[in-house]
């Protein structure tokens, strides 16, 4: 098998150094980064055959980035590696292009499997997802059908729902987006009314809560 180009996202330097050596056994590591912004403008030069990320990353959170690289990179296999195990996020990724779904408590052979798995087409996804969770992921019962209110925001709300959860101000908002402070100001306003929050502390504790951002 032909050695994969591999582009690995993760924000803590630590885990990113040690994952790094993991990897190498694998692939040729093309690039690290640590933010959702960096990671899709990064892609988009190197154009990796594999894009190992993580949901709760600054700037843009993994999920969004996925929506965002399945896009613009739709040659690049995204595997997700990260601490969420719930059906809610296992959904998500899958939803947003992924390819794989570990945990960071995987067995260090199942990123083998996985890198495998996905550059001969399959999808992986780890096994200490539970069968009931799986189930659920896949079969949704009626009561879970109904969409959370996150997922009415459009992606750019999303976008600065997370800025703003994060104490970034409104002029580096615009600034990180590229757009202007009015606009910035009406999708806070829009995001406000939409999820029926009403101070900037309430909007921190959903995106908290929504794992957009991590503590």
């Amino acid at each position: 098998m032909i050695r994969p180009r591999i582009l690995m996202a993760d924000d803590h330097s630590i885990v990113l150094a040690g994952l790094r050596k993991l990897v190498e056994a694998e692939g040729e590591v093309v690039g690290t980064v640590e933010d959702g912004r960096a990671l899709v403008e990064e892609a988009q030069k190197l154009r990796p055959d594999i894009i190992l990320l993580d949901i709760s990353m600054p700037l843009l959170n993994g999920l969004d980035a996925a929506r965002q690289l399945t896009k613009l990179v739709p040659e690049s296999k995204l595997i997700f590696l990260t601490m969420h195990a719930t059906p809610t996020y296992v959904t998500e990724a899958f939803k947003a292009g992924a390819s794989g779904y570990l945990i960071k408590r995987s067995a260090t052979s199942e990123l083998k499997q996985a890198i495998q798995a996905v550059m001969r087409g399959q999808h992986y996804m780890t096994p200490l997802i539970t069968k009931d969770v799986l189930a659920v992921t896949l079969h949704p019962p009626e009561g879970q059908m109904r969409k959370r209110p996150v997922a009415t925001l459009t992606p750019r709300q999303r976008e600065v729902l997370q800025l703003i959860a994060e104490g970034k101000g409104t002029k580096a908002i615009a600034s990180i987006l590229n757009i202007s402070v009015k606009t910035v100001e009406f999708h806070k306003f829009r995001i406000m009314d939409e999820l029926d929050l009403h101070s900037t502390a309430d909007l921190t504790k959903y995106a908290i809560a929504e794992g957009l951002i991590s503590l």
